[in-house]
């Protein structure tokens, strides 16, 4: 007869519901976003992936994101903060709420002229998610206000 203590059996593992999986996708979207890390977030997205950008039109795919993060790391120097995920039960659709502080480095088409004003604008986000990816982007935040505060 032995007097040893049995191995505890470790608890099974549960697979992360639908929900915990996009919050955890829409995460570390923010996470490359903050890193800079361009092609880290590109990986994030599908390949026909809709982004409808603020106060602008829609472009599709990865491709067209992946200039439009060019033409913004550009002209921009950001990081969200502050950041809150919703995501519903399916996990199919995401939002984020956040404040973008960010340097205004370089002249931006027919915007205020760029002097390295810095400001601090509230965003709103939605995601919808298929197959691990993020598949549409839209993002708001109020251009008046941000003009107001580079002095446009």
């Amino acid at each position: 007869m032995s007097s040893r203590t049995p191995e505890p059996h470790p608890a099974p593992q549960t697979p992360p519901t639908p929900r915990a999986t996009t919050q955890d996708l829409i995460t570390r979207y923010y996470a490359a976003f903050n890193a800079a890390d361009s092609q880290g977030l590109l990986e994030l997205l599908s390949d026909d992936v809709q982004h409808d950008v603020n106060q602008g039109g829609t472009e599709l795919g990865r491709t067209a994101f992946r200039v439009f993060l060019a033409h913004m790391n550009a002209h921009y120097r950001q990081e969200a903060r502050d950041l809150t995920v919703m995501v519903s039960p399916d996990g199919v659709r995401a939002a984020a709420e956040f404040v973008i502080h960010g340097e205004y480095l370089k002249t931006d088409a027919d915007l205020p002229t760029a002097r390295g004003q810095v400001y601090a604008l509230p965003v709103g986000a939605f995601f919808e998610v298929h197959g691990g990816l993020i598949t549409r982007v839209t993002s708001y935040h109020n251009l008046q206000d941000w003009t107001r505060q580079v002095g446009g």
